[in-house]
């Protein structure tokens, strides 16, 4: 096998361990792994219109209102007009929104530092700098 197939192969392998892994924690939770990425996005950056949590979880323009329409029937985040722009909506987290991504983001958290545990600081900032240096390649934000 070539290096560089050998490298896609095994990030590829790598982010499907860690999408099946908070999958499972989100499952335990009743929640889907799409609906966790809009709940953490709420929890980390606050209220959003849907355009911004699509990008923020770099999900399809298609599924995102579903995915918030979703959060919002079972009461983890509802939707209040936009004063700057009435036709817009804002979603914000519920109490109980909070409460959940609250329990369950820390969970996946401790998941993942159990993951990269095998890796030295040293080696987990020289992987985030080859990260950062194949996006700025090709042109893509390294802000996270």
């Amino acid at each position: 096998m070539k290096i560089d197939s050998g490298i896609l192969i095994g990030v590829y392998r790598m982010c499907k361990d860690l999408d099946r892994e908070t999958a499972a924690i989100c499952a335990a939770h009743g929640l889907t792994y799409p609906q966790f990425q809009v709940l953490e996005a709420l929890m980390h950056k606050g209220s959003l219109t849907v355009g911004q949590i699509k990008s923020a979880i770099l999900g399809s323009s298609g599924t995102t209102p579903v995915i918030v329409d979703n959060l919002c029937k079972k009461g983890l985040a509802r939707r209040v007009k936009d004063p700057a722009d009435l036709r817009k909506s804002i979603v914000e987290l519920t109490d109980e929104g909070r409460v959940l991504i609250e329990r369950v983001y820390p969970e996946n958290e401790r998941m993942f530092t159990e993951k990269f545990g095998i890796w030295t600081d040293e080696e987990k900032r020289e992987l985030l700098r080859l990260i950062g240096r194949y996006r700025h390649a090709f042109g893509e934000p390294t802000d996270g």
